[in-house]
């Protein structure tokens, strides 16, 4: 088939055809996408890569009998069709998540068996915090013992929580984050400064250590609240509680990099429930966020398998089996 013959439109990568006759639709709109994405790769030295229409139109494409088309744009169909399912239901998880966490980080809904007053604290009262090392990236290694929090990996996980110990790391030289000081169970690490404001308070908790142990890095902030008054876990969703924001961004307000700093986190007042009831709601906030943690390895899984798919099935290397036309 020469693309030539084919009505298409081509961005980002994207490409919709509409087939001659012989040839079905939504296979040719795969083998057509698969074959720009392609190209795309290959473009340099363009903030927006593109290709010239010319390039699709003097190329051709193998492809196999109609119904084998068909079979091919019906299984590619079905692995997005799971794609977007997915994709809808994170999203619905996310939100359902969220929703829970503006209740139960404010009291507008207390779970059952509590009913005692929250009470006001100033963080700075109950907190020491751990001395950092600011290295750059460059200064990092992969086969160092000693493992390193970077602020931009606390600004690109998903998760609020993080297993030092059996989570892959930078590594760092012993010798260069010597003054640094080591992190334990319940730390709270902070990104220190955000351009926007969603980055604002940024952090993660760390919920287990190596033996070779780890360090707070560059641009962090690692805060040591007092177990008695903070529990362990629930540290990890201060971030989300609106008056915790609220303060830091007031804070932070007219800088050209939003700032964190640890005299801002200490003069933040919090109304908190008592050791058990954060213990609780931490529990509820965690199993929400394990959902949508095994939703989004399910999306990625998903998302490799229809990759492998066309590049078997729009190439021949793997041949659908023959199914009954009746």
């Amino acid at each position: 088939m020469n693309i030539a013959d084919q009505d298409y439109c081509i961005g980002r990568g994207v490409a919709a055809v509409r087939a001659k006759r012989g040839n079905d639709q939504t296979f040719v709109t795969y083998a057509l996408s698969a074959v720009v994405s392609d190209l795309l790769k290959l473009q340099t030295g363009s903030t927006f890569p593109s290709i010239d229409s010319r390039v699709i139109k003097s190329g051709s494409l193998l492809v196999p009998s109609l119904r084998e088309q068909e079979r091919i744009g019906e299984a590619l169909f079905d692995a997005d069709n799971l794609i977007a399912t997915l994709e809808r239901l994170i999203a619905k998880k996310q939100a359902i998540k969220q929703g829970m966490m503006q209740q139960l980080l404010t009291g507008r809904t207390r779970l059952p068996g509590f009913e005692d007053e929250w009470s006001e604290i100033r963080l700075g009262d109950h907190v020491n915090y751990v001395k950092t090392v600011a290295l750059s990236r460059a200064q990092l290694d992969a086969k160092s013992s000693l493992k390193y929090l970077h602020y931009g990996d606390i600004h690109t996980r998903s998760s609020v929580l993080l297993d030092a110990a059996s989570e892959d790391m930078p590594r760092a030289n012993a010798k260069l984050a010597a003054r640094a000081g080591l992190l334990q169970r319940g730390d709270v690490v902070f990104a220190d400064a955000s351009e926007d404001p969603a980055g604002v308070g940024k952090s993660v908790e760390i919920t287990g250590t190596p033996n070779t142990g780890v360090v707070p890095g560059l641009h962090t902030i690692a805060a040591r609240f007092d177990k008695s008054v903070l529990a362990d876990g629930f540290k990890a969703y201060l971030q989300f509680i609106p008056s915790f924001r609220d303060q830091l961004l007031r804070l932070a307000a007219g800088t050209k990099v939003l700032a964190t700093t640890r005299s801002y986190i200490s003069s933040i007042t919090l109304t908190l429930p008592d050791i058990a009831e954060q213990g609780v709601i931490a529990e509820v906030l965690r199993d929400a966020d394990r959902e949508v943690e095994v939703l989004r390895v399910r999306l990625a899984k998903a998302q490799d398998i229809k990759a492998g798919m066309m590049q078997q099935l729009l190439t021949g290397r793997t041949r659908l089996p023959a199914g009954s036309d009746g």
